[in-house]
């Protein structure tokens, strides 16, 4: 993802009480880096529990605690075969639109730097047929703005869809790479996998299993500087998380440490050459999700994936 489309994904707000970010997974940061709350409104990882149905394909949900003083329910959903549909967004009444454009608007005079580029909703996730790990995805393709229905009462936006990829090593113990996000990022600070929003597809091509292998594999060479074919990425997981934010995760070839790290130094040395900053400013390399105890802010789905990773769920034989 380039550096203006990151950008695009923080749309800072000015509230009564502290200026909010809407991500583009849906959800709410406030000063610091700390996941935000609506206060006496319910917040909306609980709204979208309350309103989304149970999911007939749920592999394992897990609870897990990457940020400090607050649970994060993650959804994992084994997959390996993607079949997906287009849809399509939802009709907004002219009062929701005209809230969510005013919400916009204040975003965008907070950072003009902002832009209306287009994402990938999540319309629809379940699970297909009897093979395991086939699963049927319908999506819709929106803009940015759409997520600041997040920020209107009574508006419901899409859940947002994104790639990452378990890039691990070589070594034994099975370790993977994670990322901090820089300071020119939404998200500054925050550890996360190699990913990033799905974008639609361009006219006269389609949404498919290779085009999301594609946009994982860019995902890939531009965070951490692995030039990966995306023919070798193995679609592995399913995440649903706050805002029943979707992401899908793949498995990349075991690479040795040290060229693992020389390709991302030489990946941030290229940006900063060019006069820009890298869209991450540090790596790590993580077993367990023990190992991510320090590692704060983190995305949601964090600690979930990296646990069933280390209990062998990314092997080819588990």
């Amino acid at each position: 993802m380039s550096g203006p489309d990151v950008l695009a994904m923080a749309h800072r707000i000015a509230a009564p009480q502290a200026s909010l970010a809407i991500m583009g997974d849906g959800s709410l940061w406030g000063p610091g880096g700390a996941p935000a709350c609506w206060g006496a409104t319910p917040s909306p990882f609980d709204r979208s529990r309350r309103t989304r149905p149970a999911a007939p394909c749920l592999a394992a949900t897990c609870r897990w605690l990457p940020y400090a003083g607050r649970v994060a329910e993650i959804e994992l959903f084994n997959a390996c075969c993607l079949h997906l549909a287009e849809g399509e967004p939802p009709v907004l009444s002219a009062e929701l639109e005209a809230a969510r454009d005013l919400v916009w608007e204040r975003a965008v005079a907070a950072n003009p730097a902002l832009f209306d580029g287009p994402v990938v909703g999540c319309a629809e996730l379940r699970r297909e047929g009897t093979a395991p790990g086939t699963l049927f995805l319908r999506w819709a393709a929106v803009t940015y703005r759409h997520y600041a229905l997040r920020r209107v009462r009574g508006g419901r936006a899409l859940p947002s869809l994104f790639v990452n990829v378990v890039q691990p090593t070589t070594t034994t113990d099975g370790r993977a790479v994670v990322g901090r996000m820089s300071r020119v990022t939404a998200a500054p600070g925050r550890w996360q996998l190699p990913g990033g929003s799905v974008e639609p597809p361009r006219d006269g091509e389609v949404l498919d299993e290779g085009a999301l292998r594609r946009q994982a594999a860019r995902e890939l060479a531009e965070e951490i500087g692995v030039e990966a074919d995306p023919e070798v990425l193995r679609l592995w997981l399913a995440t649903r998380g706050e805002n029943a934010s979707v992401g899908l995760t793949y498995l990349a070839p075991a690479l040795p440490e040290t060229e693992l790290r020389m390709r991302f130094a030489a990946g941030v040395a290229a940006e900063r050459a060019a006069g820009r900053e890298p869209e991450f400013d540090a790596i790590t390399l993580v077993r367990t999700a023990d190992d991510l105890a320090g590692l704060v802010p983190q995305a949601d789905y964090l600690a979930a994936v990296v646990g069933r990773y280390a209990n062998g769920g990314g092997r080819p034989e588990a």
